[in-house]
C-alpha cells in the first residue's frame, strides 16, 4: 500500500471513528421509537372502542377496563419517550467528549495558518451546535418519520378514502420540508459565515480596548462591528423567515387535514360506510402520522445548522488523520541547520522569507538583526515549528522539526514571542507548561535563570499567584521576564527568543545576558532576535536579515564591528531623575 493509499485510508478510519459505538444506539432508539409510535396508536383505538364499544354497550365495567388499559399504554409511551430523550443527550454528551478535544487541538493549529480566532474556536462551537441538537426535538423527528406509514396504514384500515386523503396530506407536507432545505441550505451556509465575520471583529476589537480607549475611535470601530452585525442580521432574518413561513404553512395545512378527515368521516358514516368512532380514531391517527413531519419543519434550521457543524467537525478528523505519528528519536544534542528555507504567510501565500542557510553548533548563540519587516519573525516562526516551510528545511541534529510530534518537539526547544501572552493559570502552571508533575526545583531554576524569582515570592501567593486572562494584572517587563522563564524551563536544546528585551529595564537586561550565556555554557543553541545592542551581549554569532533574506552571517565581531557590544550599566541619575544616557558599542539594526 503506497503512502497515499495509507493516508486515506487512516481519513477512513479516522471519520468512521466519529459514530464508532453509536450505530448500535442509533438501532436500539429507532427500535425504541417504533415502540412508541405502536404506544400512540393508544388514543385513536381507544376512542374507536369507546365509541363503538363502550357507548354502543352501555357498559360501565368496559368503560373502565378500556381506561385502565389505556393509561397504562400511555404511562409506558411516557417512559419509553423519557428514556429515549436521555438517551439522546447523554449520547451527545458522550459525541462532546470524543470530539471536543480533537476540535480544541484544531482550533490551536488554525491561526498559525492564517484563520482568524473566530474561525478556530468555530470548531468548538460545532460541537456545542451538534451536542445541543441532540438534545432536541430535532431527533424525535427524524426517529419518528420512518414510523409515518404505520398510522396511514390505521387510518387506511378505517377507510380507503381516509387513508389516500391522509397520505396526500403528508405527500404536500414533506414537499414543504424539501422546499424548506432546498431554500435554506444556501442562507445557512451565508449566515454561518457572516456571524464568523461578525465575532471575528468583536474579538479584535475586544483585544485592543486599550486602543480604542487611549485613541478614541471606539466609536467607528462599533460602527464597523454595526454593518457586519447588520448583514448577519439580515441573513438570519431571510432564513428564518423561509423557516418560520413554510412552518406556519405545515401547521395550518394540518389543522386543515384534520378538518378534513373529519368532514370525509362525517360524510362516509352518513353513507353508512364508517362507525361514528372511526371518525374520532382517524382524526386522532392522521393527526400523529403527520406530527413528525410538522416538527421536523419547525426544526429545520437546528437539523441543518446540525448537519453543517457535523460536516466541519468531519474535516476536522480528516485533517488530524493526514497527521503521521513519527517514531521517536533522541534529544538533539550538537547542530541546528537552517538550510535553503523559504516561507510564505499563511493565508496569503506572500512570500516573507527566501532561501535562508545557516549552522550553528551546541554552545552558540546568534543575534538576529536587520529592519522592521525584514523577516526575522518570520525565520523565529519558521525555526520553532509554528509556520511551516514553502522550501527548505529547518534540521536538530540531521532531522527536520516535523520528524518530532508536537509534544516531544516542545521539551527541546524553548520560545519567548514579541508580544507575551501567558495563560489564565499560576505563575507556576505558565512556568511549566502546565506539566502534569511540574518538577518544582526545574520551575524556581528556570526563575532564577531569568532574574524573575524574587519578584515572584514577593507576591502574596508566590508560585501560586493566578495571572489572569493574558497576565494583564503583570507590567509589561514582569510577563517578559515570566516568558522568558517558561522558554527556559526544563534546559531545552533550542531557544529562540524575538525582542526578549523590549520591556526590560537594565536589571532585566543583566538577568537575560546571564540567561543567554547559561544556555551556552550548558550546550544548548540561542537564536535573539533584537533591536536594541545589548541584548547581543553574550552572542557569538550575528545574522542580518532585509528584505526577506540573510544578507549576512558571522561572527559577531565581523559582522558588526570589532568592538563588542557590552550589557549596560545600571542608570545613573541626571538632573531631575532621569537616567543619564549609555554610549553601546555596535549597531543591531
Amino acid at each position: 500500500m503506497s503512502s497515499k493509499e495509507r493516508i486515506n485510508a487512516a481519513k477512513r478510519k479516522q471519520v468512521e471513528s466519529l459514530t464508532r459505538g453509536f450505530r448500535g444506539i442509533i438501532a436500539f432508539l429507532f427500535g425504541m421509537s417504533g415502540i412508541i409510535n405502536i404506544l400512540a396508536l393508544t388514543g385513536a383505538i381507544y376512542m374507536l372502542q369507546i365509541y363503538d364499544r363502550a357507548l354502543g354497550s352501555g357498559s360501565v365495567p368496559t368503560l373502565l377496563a378500556l381506561s385502565a388499559l389505556a393509561i397504562g399504554l400511555y404511562f409506558f409511551q411516557g417512559l419509553f419517550d423519557i428514556l429515549r430523550s436521555q438517551m439522546l443527550v447523554r449520547i451527545g454528551a458522550r459525541l462532546d467528549r470524543k470530539i471536543a478535544p480533537m476540535a480544541h487541538q484544531v482550533a490551536i493549529d488554525m491561526p498559525r495558518f492564517g484563520f482568524s480566532t473566530s474561525e478556530a474556536l468555530e470548531r468548538g462551537r460545532d460541537v456545542d451546535t451538534v451536542r445541543g441538537f441532540l438534545g432536541s426535538q430535532g431527533p424525535v423527528a427524524l426517529f419518528d418519520l420512518p414510523w409515518m406509514p404505520l398510522f396511514l396504514l390505521f387510518v387506511y384500515s378505517l377507510h380507503p378514502l381516509l387513508g389516500a386523503l391522509t397520505a396526500g396530506g403528508a405527500f404536500v407536507l414533506t414537499m414543504l420540508t424539501l422546499t424548506t432545505e432546498l431554500m435554506t441550505r444556501k442562507l445557512s451556509a451565508s449566515t454561518h459565515q457572516a456571524a464568523i465575520e461578525r465575532n471575528s471583529i468583536a474579538d479584535s476589537n475586544a483585544r485592543n480596548a486599550d486602543v480604542l480607549k487611549a485613541m478614541g475611535f471606539a466609536g467607528r470601530a462599533i460602527q464597523r462591528f454595526n454593518r457586519a452585525n447588520d448583514d448577519h442580521l439580515e441573513l438570519h432574518a431571510r432564513t428564518n423567515d423561509i423557516s418560520g413561513t413554510f412552518g406556519a404553512m405545515s401547521r395550518v395545512l394540518r389543522m386543515m387535514l384534520q378538518s378534513a378527515v373529519l368532514g370525509l368521516g362525517a360524510f362516509l358514516t352518513i353513507k353508512g360506510e364508517l362507525s361514528a368512532g372511526a371518525i374520532i380514531a382517524a382524526s386522532v391517527a392522521s393527526a400523529r402520522a403527520l406530527a413528525p413531519i410538522d416538527l421536523a419543519i419547525g426544526n429545520w434550521k437546528q437539523v441543518v445548522g446540525a448537519r453543517a457543524a457535523f460536516g466541519r467537525l468531519k474535516e476536522t478528523v480528516t485533517a488530524l488523520a493526514s497527521i503521521q505519528e513519527p517514531m521517536e528519536l533522541p534529544a538533539p544534542k550538537t547542530t541546528l541547520k537552517v538550510e535553503g528555507v523559504t516561507v510564505s504567510a499563511p493565508g496569503s501565500g506572500r512570500v516573507l522569507l527566501s532561501d535562508v542557510d545557516f549552522k550553528l553548533h551546541a554552545g552558540q548563540a546568534v543575534g538576529v538583526i536587520g529592519p522592521s519587516g525584514g523577516g526575522k519573525t518570520t525565520l523565529v516562526r519558521a525555526l520553532t515549528g509554528i509556520w511551516p516551510v514553502l522550501r527548505g528545511s529547518v534540521r536538530l541534529d540531521d532531522a527536520e522539526l516535523t520528524q518530532w510530534d508536537d509534544s516531544a518537539l516542545g521539551g527541546f526547544v524553548g520560545y519567548l514571542p514579541q508580544d507575551v501572552a501567558l495563560m489564565d493559570a499560576t505563575i507556576g502552571e505558565n512556568i511549566s507548561r502546565f506539566a502534569e508533575m511540574p518538577d518544582p526545583q526545574g520551575v524556581v531554576a528556570a526563575a532564577q535563570a531569568a532574574g524573575v524569582h524574587e519578584m515572584i515570592v514577593r507576591l502574596p501567593e508566590g508560585y501560586s499567584t493566578r495571572l489572569g486572562p493574558l497576565g494583564m494584572s503583570l507590567s509589561g517587563g514582569q510577563r517578559q521576564r515570566i516568558g522568558l522563564a517558561r522558554a527556559l524551563y526544563g534546559d531545552p536544546f533550542l531557544v529562540v527568543l524575538d525582542e526578549p528585551n523590549s520591556n526590560l529595564d537594565s536589571e532585566g537586561e543583566n538577568a537575560l545576558t546571564k540567561a543567554i550565556e547559561g544556555i551556552r555554557a550548558r550546550g544548548g543553541i540561542a537564536v535573539i532576535v533584537a533591536h536594541r545592542p545589548s541584548a547581543l551581549a553574550a552572542v557569538d554569532m550575528v545574522a542580518v536579515v532585509q528584505g526577506g533574506r540573510m544578507s549576512a552571517f558571522g561572527k559577531k565581531e565581523e559582522v558588526i564591528g570589532p568592538k563588542v557590544v557590552e550589557t549596560p550599566p545600571e542608570p545613573q541619575k541626571t538632573g531631575r531623575g532621569a537616567p543619564a544616557p549609555t554610549k553601546l558599542a555596535g549597531a543591531a539594526s
